[in-house]
């Protein structure tokens, strides 16, 4: 056990980490938090003891602070801690039990907040409603109250649990601790069961914390498009009839005190909504009000609501011609009005051809028209460039609704490497990332060579075009954004790029690709295949003695969602250009009712080979060169020779090659699907020789291998994996005593280097 100081708002440990140590609270304070939810750990507090593989939270020091650190992996090296150490069974045990009581306190008191937050909003709405009734006065559309139901928890702590955990914290700590103190085995089952739990309500804090996130702008949000502006515009209207308004300025009140309880607003928001309230003169003091009444001919010929045509608005909103305006009204029209919307016929795969030539030149004068600033984005049109939405009746109203509010909610589907397509081409706008290749592996400069060696540009253009950022985002969207939007869909032969009711077979909230589904879908790959973005990097200090070090880097991938309802993924490019440290390219679907899991599995096997064949280079194939691709390519190649074998073995590799249509590459990705499905299980689908392969290249993370150990399937090569990793970290560690001894410091990137040979 070593100890650590941290300065104040130095983060500790962050969410999606993976968990490797556990850190005791010694002196100072930390937070735990997760956006609303935050825990205050004082001394004797356990970083990490609420957590399984990947922290759920973030971690800051409040203050100056003290940290004993140990490693801590699994309930083994928890028994290493303790072993022989009263004091630690303690401190372990007793922060285990204290922090589920405060994590349980945090649920109740979130599952209440949640509670009343849905009965609020639900009652001032039906209160609207009734007071525009009363008023005789039209009510305003709020369509975010169609789609808003009570939060139904899948993690879930039940009231049996809080109160359990609340009596033996009152009442009963010190016998409970000093029974299970008296056996490591009894210790360490109190300890992983008390974890076990407090994840799980973690888990359900965090739940609760997105459905607050998701939901707040009901009550109050920066487009105004909230209750709070119902109950506002509707005083000033009834002020106007010379209506008594004070009991719409009562609810008002109300909800401005909901609003400052809640405390999940930011401050300045509530401020400038607040003081816009305050700031406008209602009568309510001596005044002869009118009665209100129903205007002539109301109650029978009620006013129809009119909406905006969606199509119209995004094309004028891209400058667009008004013929070619009346073209693609004319278009839509007649492919909405097709007996079959899936034929492959001449005359719909036509009207196909000209809609997506017309929806990919609005795109980008749209694009253009946004991040220049020339134009302010509209939701209708944020909804255009991030899922493809054009027309109402394509995608159904209730779904253009919900599409609508989602606008609000786009981060959602954000994160440090997970982007909407609108925000890719943005980043490559603002010179963040390079374009991609296109479909002839040729990145953007080579494109450019190309086209001044056939004569189309000459040298001086093609020195200019290489920093125009609006010709790099065309590249963009004439190349990955057009091929990748309409593979992801899955159905080449009959591609339509605009969002289709007929394609949301499942509500838009389950079909979502989110970035968190993302994340968790890539944790569990690396939980099975740990090694499975990571890349050999060379570390150089030459006046230290370092000349040429390879060390392994995790690199991961940037994932880019196609705006279609689509059931297909791609890994579009190994690395984002020439240098091996740099992210591959994932297209997924933004919509989607394939299993996601799936989906990255697939993904991750064809990134799996394409990256060695970057790596191998001409020799991706080459056996004497030993590599993934060169190994499979023999094997494959030879199969009907090797002796190793079955003749029923040689049947299915046949039948394997003939539905990948002869691609090894395909029948890889298919071995690496039951690899990662069902051999980390232990269940056998693959023969020996494909076995001893991915075993090598495709090795399980260490709680899996110390599982499969005992199987004599996998026995030799994991005993010559675990020889050959001892040594790796034997020559590392040599290594690194030298570079100290040198002067040398040890950085993050060699520890972690070292550390990857013990996962």
């Amino acid at each position: 056990m070593t100890t650590v100081k941290v300065q104040k708002n130095q983060i500790i440990a962050k969410q999606k980490e993976k968990v490797k140590k556990w850190y005791i609270v010694q002196e100072g304070t930390v937070i735990q938090c997760n956006s609303y939810a935050k825990i205050v750990l004082g001394k004797n507090a356990v970083i990490g003891i609420s957590e399984g593989d990947r922290y759920l939270c973030d971690y800051v020091a409040t203050e100056d602070s003290v940290l004993a650190v140990f490693n801590c992996e699994s309930a083994e090296d928890l028994k290493e801690a303790i072993h022989g150490q009263e004091s630690m069974r303690s401190i372990l045990l007793r922060a285990a039990l204290g922090q589920r009581q405060m994590l349980l306190r945090t649920y109740a008191g979130f599952t209440n907040l949640v509670r009343q937050f849905h009965s609020f909003a639900e009652n001032e709405y039906s209160q609207y409603e009734n007071l525009c009734a009363q008023y005789h006065l039209d009510e305003q559309s709020f369509t975010r109250m169609d789609n808003f139901k009570p939060l139904e928890m899948v993690h879930r702590a039940e009231n049996w649990e809080i109160g359990n955990s609340a009596s033996l914290t009152g009442s009963y700590l010190e016998e409970y601790v000093h029974l299970m103190q008296r056996d490591d085995n009894l210790c360490i089952g109190a300890i992983m069961e008390a974890s076990y739990q407090t994840r799980r309500v973690t888990q359900g804090i965090i739940e609760m914390v997105e459905y607050l996130r998701y939901n707040q702008d009901i009550l109050l949000a920066e487009s105004k498009n909230d209750l709070f502006n119902l109950f506002f515009a509707l005083a000033i209207q009834a002020q106007k009839k010379n209506y008594d308004v004070k009991p719409l300025l009562n609810e008002m009140d109300r909800i401005a005190e909901v609003i400052k309880k809640l405390g999940i607003y930011s401050g300045k928001l509530v401020d400038m909504r607040m003081e816009e309230y305050r700031g406008y003169h209602f009568e309510t003091e001596g005044a002869a009000y009118e009665t209100p009444q129903a205007q002539d001919g109301e109650e029978e010929e009620p006013q129809e609501e009119r909406s905006e045509d969606c199509l119209v608005h995004i094309l004028t909103y891209a400058d667009t011609e008004q013929s070619v305006i009346e073209e693609m009204q004319e278009l839509v029209q007649k492919y909405r009005d097709l007996p079959d919307m899936f034929s492959t016929d001449a005359q719909t795969f036509a009207i196909r051809k000209r809609i997506t030539q017309i929806f990919y030149d609005t795109y980008l004068k749209a694009f253009m028209h946004t991040v220049k600033g020339e134009k302010e984005l509209t939701p209708i049109v944020e909804m255009f460039l991030n899922f493809g939405f054009m027309d109402v009746q394509m995608a159904g109203e209730e779904n253009a609704n919900i599409l609508f509010d989602l606008t609000e909610h786009l981060d959602v589907c954000k994160s440090d490497h997970v982007y909407t397509i609108f925000e890719w081409l943005r980043s490559v706008y603002d010179g963040r990332n390079e374009p991609s290749k296109n479909e002839f592996d040729m990145d953007y400069p080579a494109y450019l060579a190309e086209m001044r060696k056939t004569g189309k540009i000459t040298t001086e253009q093609q020195k200019h075009f290489m920093s125009n950022r609006e010709l790099k985002v065309k590249f963009e969207i004439q190349n990955m954004f057009t091929s990748g939007n309409r593979a992801t869909y899955g159905k080449l032969s009959t591609f339509c790029p605009i969002l289709g009711e007929y394609d949301l077979i499942n509500s838009i909230e389950k079909m979502l690709v989110t970035a968190q589904k993302l994340d968790e879908s890539l944790h569990k790959i690396r939980d099975i295949d740990f090694s499975a973005f990571y890349r050999e990097v060379q570390f150089s200090d030459p006046d230290k003695g370092i000349n040429r070090e390879m060390i392994m880097k995790e690199i991961m991938p940037d994932i880019i969602l196609m705006p279609n309802a689509g059931t297909r993924s791609m890994m579009w490019q190994e690395t984002a250009g020439v240098r091996r440290d740099t992210s591959a390219r994932f297209l997924f679907p933004i919509f989607t009712a394939v299993d996601i899991d799936d989906m990255m599995v697939d993904t991750v096997g064809r990134y799996r080979w394409e990256i060695c064949r970057k790596i191998q280079g001409v020799h991706w194939n080459d056996i004497r060169e030993k590599s993934l691709t060169a190994e499979y390519c023999d094997y494959l190649q030879f199969y009907r020779k090797n002796r190793e074998l079955s003749a029923e073995a040689k049947e299915k590799i046949k039948s394997a090659l003939l539905r990948g249509r002869n691609n090894y590459r395909e029948v890889f990705v298919k071995d690496y699907q039951n690899w990662m499905k069902y051999e980390s299980k232990g269940s056998y689908r693959l023969n020996k020789i494909a076995r001893e392969i991915l075993i090598t290249y495709c090795p399980f993370a260490k709680p899996i291998r110390e599982e499969l150990k005992g199987n004599p399937m996998y026995e030799s090569a994991l005993h010559r994996l675990d020889l050959l990793n001892a040594k790796t970290v034997q020559r590392i560690q040599g290594v690194y005593d030298k570079y100290q001894k040198a002067g040398g410091r040890i950085t993050q990137e060699l520890t972690d280097n070292l550390e990857y040979y013990e996962l």
